[in-house]
């Protein structure tokens, strides 16, 4: 059985936008594996698992992980890293697609990997939605926020 940082290096590997196999990357996970994306508290299994590393390609197809730390503790590989591309497809939001900006991403996460028998059990992302955002553009309108709180005090 093969280590299992070394396990978790594969699957950065498989992520990378120039060879991004999301079979592969798949493979490394158990059957009833997870990924969660913890800034956006979603979670993917099976099938859903590669389209996540595919639909982040699309927006950035040059996505590179570039790995800052790796520790492994038994069953558990923390990773910090940021996330690299440039924006030059659409990003998806609930709003609807943020259009490519050619705009640079370099944007400071933390994974947690949870290994069960060499595979990938639960997959933990945690990156920092708001520095992505930013960097794509997308800035917060706080005057509105507070206008709009303002509004809800003056009718409660």
């Amino acid at each position: 059985m093969e280590s299992n940082e070394k396990v978790i290096r594969e699957a950065y590997r498989l992520a990378e936008g120039d060879i991004l196999d999301g079979d592969g990357f798949l493979a490394l996970f158990t059957e009833d594996g997870s990924f969660n994306d913890m800034s956006t508290s979603q979670t993917f299994r099976g099938e859903q698992i590669p389209q996540v590393i595919a639909g982040l390609a699309r927006s950035f197809p040059d996505v590179h992980r570039e790995l800052l730390a790796v520790h492994a503790f038994g069953d558990v590989v923390a990773v910090e890293l940021r996330i690299q591309g440039t924006h030059l497809g659409g990003f998806p939001t609930p709003a609807g697609e943020i259009p490519p900006t050619g705009n640079r991403i370099d944007v400071p996460a933390a994974d947690l990997w949870y290994l069960r028998d060499g595979k990938i059990e639960r997959f933990n992302c945690y990156n920092s939605m708001s520095v992505w955002l930013d960097q794509i553009g997308v800035h917060p309108d706080f005057k509105a926020a507070v206008e709009a709180g303002e509004a809800a005090a003056a009718t409660a």
